[in-house]
């Protein structure tokens, strides 16, 4: 049997899977959520914060640093409360700390 091998592009790949498709729709949502909450965030702190995964009414935040980290709890009501605003569903944020490794 001879099988022809097609090449397609990350973006059919997405649209032909269903589970891709529902991955790529929460990514780009808690990149929304990130850049909507951007201007809340200290201007020193925004390179340290990235979007993480969406489960249900928790998102995530991953952070480079503990300090990061410690300065931005002090701030979850207030991007709680914006997210709500702007229509989503958040009951919490989470942080996760991310210290990349050095090789």
């Amino acid at each position: 049997m001879n099988r022809r091998h097609q090449a397609f592009t990350l973006l059919q790949a997405t649209q032909d899977s269903p589970n891709l498709a529902r991955l790529t729709a929460l990514s780009d949502e808690s990149v929304a959520r990130l850049k909507s909450i951007a201007p809340l965030i200290p201007a020193t702190l925004r390179a340290a914060v990235k979007a993480g995964p969406i489960d249900g009414p928790v998102w995530c935040l991953i952070l480079d640093t503990n300090a990061a980290a410690a300065k931005m709890r002090q701030l979850l009501p207030s991007f709680e409360s914006h997210l709500r605003s702007k229509g989503w569903e958040v009951n919490s944020i989470r942080l996760k700390v991310q210290i990349s490794r050095q090789t």
